[in-house]
């Protein structure tokens, strides 16, 4: 009986972890015809309660025949094994290299019992040994499905994001349990002029079988499923999501719910799929792609990864979750339990728990080095900023470098736990303390993206002078990018800390804080505006006459 009582309650965390795990990053895709300037964009939101935000560089190298590499698991540091090395690997920065490939993720989980447990890949090697080794998104996806094939893939169902400067492809894995190596998968490239998104919900369904200019598929991903007894059809009506993943009301409500806004965004007529994504109409499904009715910036998807599902019917900001303050977060668990019934909370694109996001732009008319660039931020997607990193670049800034602090190591000089700092004090009054961080975000980023056309221009010019001092150039602007973004936030923190102490709001203009009239130590008297006029009516209407003020006495 105890034994039982013990497995039990592993499958119940099991579960636990499975909810929190596959309800944990947004990706965006657009391809060059659906862009402003013809440059293909993914973005990627890596959502973990225990990821530490920092930006990965791993330069080119050459390694000698016989080199082996050992593969650490992305998500725990734990030991896999080891894998043969090519000749040589490419420079990588974050999550994309210098050829201009791109590649993001979101775990869907899918059917229990498919993860390979004696595997040696895990879905995050996977993408970083990939990008250290694909010139192309092509030939990315050809990489991954012969690394799984060949070493085993660890993880549990994934969908990749996989871009480069002329082409954007959504890939959809899984793996076919313990001992079995390799994994079933589908990669479909998205139509030009169009746009694609996935949130942690397998979506590939029927998939052409004799197109491969754009379609690639694991020979065996059909006949795995009839082994399994879990399809019976023609091989023409096969559904990856459905066999591999069937969605369910989390899939619709915690998932394609982020896809759905941001197609709700960019296209008509997807009011038709609100009761799919609340879990309503579990068959009333989403495209796989749409084409947006105008064409989209950098600028753009920026403003996409910080939805909160805004003017919406899951609006975050307009329950009594939110606070007084409006406040479009809330805490995990994601579900919860009254009186026996299970409820939600939304889980939007912009959320608390992010290490580090991005927005990738690969453009075919510059020379790969200055045509990439990986617009990284750390923590929230809401409050961060999006700062540019060439891809070509040789080094990165130190505030954002992998070993500058931890999860548990505070490190006053990393931007991570700087924007964590300001993030986590704007919480707590969030509809007004938001404004003065958007504010001096869209500074930041509207003086990158003016900037952007000068600094292509003279790094192109040098590129043709000298290869190597265009990079010096583009890494010396990036780096240089990073610290101003650092040093800025570290300063918006002080001035937020300031004007807000203690529930006031100190009187300002233009950033300079008004004294009293005589001395310049004594500010002058701060507002305080209390709670909004709702709120208070909900304090009465919870304690009655408890608060009430007697007589004069006031």
């Amino acid at each position: 009986m105890k034994k039982r009582v013990i497995i039990f309650l592993m499958l119940v965390i099991i579960t636990i972890f499975a909810v929190r795990d596959n309800s944990a990053c947004t990706n965006y895709l657009v391809t060059t015809g659906a862009s402003v300037n013809g440059a293909t964009m993914i973005s990627y939101a890596a959502d973990s309660h225990i990821l530490y935000g920092e930006l990965y560089f791993t330069p080119a190298r050459d390694h000698p025949a016989g080199s082996w590499l050992e593969i650490y698991e992305w998500d725990t540091g734990k030991y896999l094994g080891r894998i043969r090395q090519v000749p040589h690997t490419f420079s990588v920065v974050g999550n994309m290299n210098e050829h201009q490939v791109a590649i993001g993720e979101t775990t869907y989980g899918g059917r229990p019992g498919l993860v390979d447990t004696t595997g040696i890949i895990d879905y995050g090697s996977l993408m970083y040994i990939t990008l250290q080794r694909a010139k192309s998104a092509r030939e990315a996806i050809m990489i991954m499905g012969e690394l799984v094939a060949e070493y085993g893939y660890y993880s549990s169902g994934e969908s990749f994001s996989v871009a480069d400067k002329n082409e954007v492809w959504i890939m959809e894995m899984i793996g076919k349990g313990p001992g079995n190596k390799g994994a079933v998968w589908v990669a479909l490239k998205i139509p030009d002029g169009f746009v694609s998104a996935h949130a942690n919900q397998a979506r590939i369904t029927t998939f052409p079988l004799n197109d491969p200019e754009n379609c690639l598929y694991a020979e065996d991903v059909i006949s795995f499923a009839r082994e399994k007894g879990w399809f019976n059809g023609k091989d023409k009506d096969f559904s990856f999501s459905n066999t591999y993943a069937p969605v369910d009301f989390s899939g619709a409500r915690f998932c394609e719910a982020r896809v759905w806004s941001f197609f709700s965004k960019v296209g008509s007529n997807m009011d038709q799929y609100i009761d799919y994504v609340l879990g309503h109409d579990l068959h009333n499904r989403l495209p796989l792609w749409i084409k947006p009715d105008h064409k989209l910036s950098v600028n753009d998807i920026m403003k996409f990864m910080r939805d909160h599902f805004e003017g919406t019917p899951m609006d975050m900001t307009q329950d009594i979750g939110a606070g007084p303050y409006r406040l479009p977060y809330r805490w995990r668990p994601l579900t919860w339990q009254v009186n026996g019934e299970n409820y939600c909370n939304e889980r939007a694109a912009a959320t608390q728990q992010t290490g580090f996001s991005f927005v990738t732009e690969s453009r075919n008319w510059l020379p790969d080095w200055i045509g990439g660039i990986f617009w990284f931020g750390v923590d929230d997607a809401s409050t961060t900023v999006y700062t540019p990193m060439y891809c070509g670049m040789t080094s990165v800034p130190e505030n954002f470098a992998v070993g500058n602090g931890d999860m548990v190591t505070y490190s006053p000089t990393s931007a991570f736990w700087t924007f964590n700092l300001v993030a986590n004090f704007c919480y707590l009054r969030y509809d007004v303390m938001s404004k003065d961080v958007k504010e001096v975000q869209q500074e930041l980023e509207t003086k990158f993206i003016r900037n952007k056309p000068a600094i292509d221009k003279v790094a192109a010019e040098l590129y043709q002078e000298n290869k190597e001092l265009a990079r010096n150039f583009i890494t010396d602007y990036s780096v240089s990018m990073g610290n101003l973004t650092f040093e800025t936030w570290k300063k918006l923190g002080e001035f937020l800390l300031v004007k807000y102490i203690d529930g006031n709001i100190k009187k300002e203009k233009d950033g300079v804080f008004l004294d009293n009239g005589f001395s310049i130590t004594i500010p002058a008297y701060p507002d305080q505006p209390g709670y909004p006029e709702w709120w208070y009516e909900k304090i009465v209407e919870d304690t009655g006459d408890h608060l009430k003020v007697i007589g004069e006495g006031h």
